[in-house]
């Protein structure tokens, strides 16, 4: 087990707009490894706004469970793979972890209205949320790749941030009284409006 000890919060190591990452070495504050871990935290904290707001929402067990998840994450990003690397050397995603995903999509989905038109962000406040999530979690998927680039990255990360979407996008049609209550899209609606 990791165990993470945190005896001072501030070190002023990154008053000069560098920072450290897991393996010891320092980036600056903007580098792409960065950015794509800053966005993973940005989505948990807006899953923790979500369970904060609504404490007892349905499927908040497994909000929680993908919270840890994406500390997960943020480990693997912020420690570039080594070439050498021996395998459980450090903390990394594994496949089974969005297969866990995929199992959530497919429970949840089987009770989802279908769909007839593009969802609007919006509904009930739950939903909403989770729309806001979807869209950051995409964001973040985008920098991981964006650094993969440059970089090597883990693939079950990628793969990770990529079902989790989906997942959010489900659970938003869940919070929205299991799709009845979604806004659906009206392709030019205000075209004519005068």
């Amino acid at each position: 087990m990791i165990m993470v000890y945190l005896s001072r919060i501030y070190t002023k190591s990154g008053d000069q707009g560098e920072t450290g990452l897991g393996d010891g070495s320092r980036v600056a504050k903007d580098h792409p490894r960065v950015t794509a871990y800053g966005t993973v935290d940005e989505l948990n904290a807006i899953l923790g706004v979500l369970l904060a707001t609504t404490p007892n929402a349905p499927e908040a067990d497994l909000l929680r469970s993908i919270q840890n998840d994406l500390f997960d994450v943020g480990a693997d990003l912020c420690v570039p793979p080594a070439a050498d690397e021996k395998a459980g050397g450090r903390l990394r995603m594994r496949p089974e972890q969005a297969t866990r995903l995929e199992a959530a999509i497919d429970r949840l989905n089987a009770n989802l209205q279908p769909l007839t038109s593009f969802i609007l962000p919006g509904g009930q406040p739950a939903a909403a949320w989770c729309h806001l999530a979807r869209t950051v979690c995409r964001r973040a998927e985008r920098d991981v790749v964006t650094l993969s680039h440059t970089e090597p990255v883990d693939s079950p990360v990628v793969i990770y941030l990529n079902r989790l979407s989906d997942l959010l996008f489900v659970l938003a049609r869940v919070y929205n009284n299991q799709g009845r209550d979604d806004v659906l899209w009206q392709p030019g609606q205000s075209q004519n409006a005068q």
